[in-house]
């Protein structure tokens, strides 16, 4: 056995830890750029301003700036012009993998100079960041993407249509401040859309053909976790034990793919949150089952002895709590798990964001210049992938 595992973050977890976020902070500088999408910080009871009044009671000066919606390079452009005027030594993600992502980028490309495409994979340039990035702490609100441990930080770019990612282990946060109790106050739909993120990355580290022995057990453990909390948090956002399997489920995922990569679900994911005005969990909730049931196909045909296919079972005994009679009935079981999930949570098809048939040819041309296509556990043909965009259409 051979595997290469990456870990580097400080992680705090659990109920209450939100209120050590100055602590944390002053531990690394004085003057904290704070990029949220939780409200504004002027705004009383928004996290942004809990996270401003816990910085000032530390004795830090801080700037803050709302990241609205997924981020762009040009709102990273921004992160980095306000942080350089405001002399910021420490940089803090609060709120979704929106603000997360944004963060991230913004301490690296300030600690390596120059600007984001500089950086940036497929898109950019793909140059390497030259040093560590400026100290940073992801304090995330919702249960979903686990960028507050992955090492990168997903960009879009309008201009050439396509989102990508700025990689580097020099992109780690110093702290990941997960405190589930941040995420009660978000909404039914973005619980959602989060939450079948994060199972979606757990099931495709799973599968990854670089999976290792470590992620396998991460993953496997966030699967469960997903299976029997999200339709719980979902429908009482006060569970908090829900919330803190979701956020764990997350964490999880995060630490996983990281290490293990993605496939191809987040392999479209790219092109059609680059193009299409539609959040990026609704974009896998819509695709897993479809990729998953095009996945086990091709592997069925290859070989049925694929040594992938007894994953899919353990991921459908894994979601459904149950054992099954067979492998074929727990992966049967298992993706049709998914599409019910995705209905039960109101994922509305991508048709509603504009995507019609005739796109189909030009996403999945795209989708192959990712990263993450070359994790997927089996090559997928032109007419698979098709397939599993029309049916999410």
């Amino acid at each position: 056995m051979r595997f290469e595992f990456f870990s580097s973050t400080r992680i705090l977890f659990g109920r209450g830890q939100f209120a050590r976020l100055g602590e944390l902070a002053g531990q690394f500088g004085r003057s904290v750029l704070l990029i949220g999408n939780g409200g504004d910080a002027d705004e009383p009871g928004s996290l942004a301003h809990r996270a401003g009044e816990l910085l000032a009671a530390a004795g830090l000066k801080w700037t803050f700036l709302r990241q609205r919606g997924e981020p762009q390079v040009s709102d990273v452009e921004r992160g980095i012009e306000l942080a350089r005027r405001s002399g910021t030594d420490v940089v803090v993600a609060l709120g979704g993998g929106s603000a997360i992502d944004a963060a991230k980028a913004v301490a690296g490309v300030l600690a390596s100079g120059g600007c984001p495409l500089d950086y940036m994979e497929v898109v950019g340039e793909g140059r390497k960041l030259a040093r560590p990035a400026v100290p940073w702490i992801a304090a995330p609100s919702t249960a979903g993407t686990g960028a507050e441990v992955t090492r990168n930080a997903v960009i879009a770019c309008p201009e050439k249509r396509f989102k990508a990612s700025i990689r580097s282990e020099y992109l780690a946060a110093r702290v990941a401040l997960v405190d589930p109790e941040l995420g009660v106050g978000v909404s039914a739909g973005v619980t959602a859309r989060c939450g079948m993120d994060a199972l979606c990355q757990l099931i495709e580290s799973y599968t990854s053909n670089a999976a290792g022995a470590i992620t396998d057990a991460l993953a496997i453990k966030g699967i469960w976790l997903a299976g029997r909390s999200l339709p719980r948090a979902y429908s009482c956002g006060t569970d908090l034990e829900a919330r803190s399997d979701m956020a764990l489920a997350a964490l999880l995922s995060g630490i996983a793919l990281a290490n293990a990569g993605l496939g191809a679900v987040h392999a479209l994911a790219a092109p059609l949150g680059a193009n299409f005005p539609v959040p990026h969990g609704v974009v896998c909730a819509a695709l897993l089952p479809h990729v998953m049931s095009a996945n086990v196909q091709a592997l069925q045909k290859e070989s049925p002895q694929y040594p992938v296919l007894p994953r899919y079972a353990e991921i459908g005994r894994a979601l459904t709590g149950r054992e099954q009679p067979s492998d074929l009935a727990a992966i049967g079981a298992g993706i049709q798990f998914v599409e019910d999930l995705a209905a039960r949570l109101s994922i509305p098809p991508l048709r509603q964001f504009g995507l019609t048939e005739r796109d189909i040819p030009e996403m999945a041309a795209l989708a192959r210049r990712t990263s993450s296509m070359r994790y997927n556990p089996v090559s997928l043909s032109d007419d698979a992938l098709a397939e599993a965009l029309g049916k999410a259409i």
